[in-house]
């Protein structure tokens, strides 16, 4: 009798302990791709406003890519400021705080998360 109760609470700690150990590493990861899609998406951000200082053929492939990922975003935020700065366009940089705030506080969190699971 006491062999199989033991079996089981073994069991059942055995379980919870592989649970929390693959939800850890599943928030370690997702950590990881949110910090890294964050990152490239800043890397878009700066080349779109590098080609912006430039005249670039507007039917060039990876202009148009370049557009077609930052303008939705970029436009969002350029409906949303209350303000015209003198014909400079600010949106790129209000992207960035609100990307660097993620990264921080997100993918902060997640890794948090992950490392307090994984060390129980």
């Amino acid at each position: 009798m006491l062999g199989a109760g033991l079996i089981s609470l073994w069991d059942t700690i055995f379980s919870r302990l592989s649970i929390m150990l693959i939800i850890g590493n599943l928030l370690a990861a997702l950590a990881v791709v949110v910090s890294y899609a964050l990152t490239i998406y800043m890397w878009l951000i700066i080349a779109r406003a590098i080609l912006s200082w430039v005249n670039p053929d507007p039917y060039n492939p990876i202009v148009r890519f370049l557009y077609n990922v930052t303008e939705p975003v970029l436009h969002q935020v350029r409906s949303r400021l209350p303000v015209n700065f003198g014909g400079i366009d600010v949106s790129p940089i209000i992207v960035f705080l609100v990307i660097i705030f993620l990264q921080k506080f997100v993918v902060g969190s997640l890794s948090g998360m992950a490392a307090s699971l994984l060390s129980k």
